[in-house]
């Protein structure tokens, strides 16, 4: 395997060339400013993305693989695009997950900071672009750099406040995430979400902060930094396309539209869309990444990725969707 350092990101490739096909990924290993190292890949190559730099944002407990057949269907599109798995998750996990300390917060404060960075330095040419999955689509705005982001799109953004949970699913989402979570948390220092099915392991930081979320995301902090993270927040100027899904039952209009909230002085726009907008009788939280969604809604996207276009400036969450179902 060749190596070569960039920027604080060691690339892994065959021999001492990088990948060239824009189908291919190469890995890649960013350094954070704490000095945490983050595993990643980047699918094609800057000189090849007319479009633009894309950065990938998972989901809590989501690996970054998950996104892998979409970074690569954007890199067929002209994309530069990052998956990478935030500290605690994946490639980025410690040896040890108890008592590493890492925190909900980190992953937009630290991570995400860095993965801007590294793209930044990247770049030739055309926006940086952000797709950020639940809290991946919410947590940019903890970076001191935040401001630097051209355009985001989001999938179910929100940062599970359980009063907005769909009601109907409420009470089941309390005791699971909120009850029986930090309950095992506690038991095993760390939260063991492979062992029951329930996502990834999480450091036991970044369970407890989401199960003890409050509606203003800002208390969880220190008294004395609340002031700067409302700043940052309000640094981004990023046209934002916020999409939910009305079968989600953590990403409700509700729930991103407390999230857009803090990025006042953004451009948000929202898409609550039906399953059946899609040709699909269920999507739910986590479905529109899955490679299904390849020949609709992941072309639909790339109308906003590219050209800044919302496909569906009639679904905002006041009212009911009624377009046809999908027949391809």
């Amino acid at each position: 395997m060749g190596r070569q350092e960039e920027a604080g990101v060691t690339w892994v490739g065959t021999g001492a060339k990088r990948m060239a096909k824009p189908t291919e990924a190469a890995a890649a290993a960013i350094v954070c400013r704490d000095g945490v190292r983050l595993g990643g890949h980047v699918w094609g190559e800057a000189e090849d993305a007319p479009n633009g730099t894309v950065i990938i944002n998972p989901a809590t407990g989501v690996l970054a693989r998950y996104y892998h057949y979409f970074a690569r269907f954007l890199a067929e599109h002209g994309f530069e695009v990052l998956t990478y798995d935030y500290r605690g998750i994946g490639l980025s996990r410690p040896a040890q997950l108890k008592g590493c300390g890492y925190r909900w917060r980190d992953w937009g404060e630290r991570d995400f900071e860095a993965a801007l960075n590294f793209m930044l330095a990247r770049r030739k040419e055309g926006p940086l672009l952000v797709v950020g999955h639940s809290i991946g689509g919410f947590l940019p705005g903890l970076a001191r750099n935040a401001e630097r982001i051209d355009r985001m799109l989001t999938v179910g953004a929100q940062y599970a406040y359980w009063r907005d949970y769909a009601a109907e699913q409420r009470l089941r989402l309390f005791f699971k995430w909120h009850v029986a979570m930090p309950a095992l948390t506690a038991m095993f220092g760390f939260f063991p979400g492979k062992r029951f099915g329930w996502l990834e392991d999480l450091p036991g930081p970044v369970a407890n902060e989401w199960s003890f979320r409050r509606a203003r995301m800002e208390l969880s902090h220190p008294r004395h930094e609340r002031a700067e993270v409302l700043r940052r927040f309000a640094a981004v100027r990023a046209p934002i396309l916020a999409i939910t899904v009305s079968d989600d039952e953590l990403g409700t209009v509700p729930a991103i539209r407390r999230a857009l909230a803090y990025y006042r002085n953004a451009a948000p726009a929202e898409a609550l869309l039906q399953p059946s907008d899609l040709g699909f009788d269920r999507i739910g939280h986590f479905d529109l990444f899955h490679a299904r969604h390849a020949n609709g809604f992941w072309l639909d996207a790339l109308l906003w990725l590219r050209d800044g276009i919302n496909p569906w400036p009639d679904r905002s969450g006041d009212q009911p969707s009624r377009l046809a179902k999908r027949t391809e």
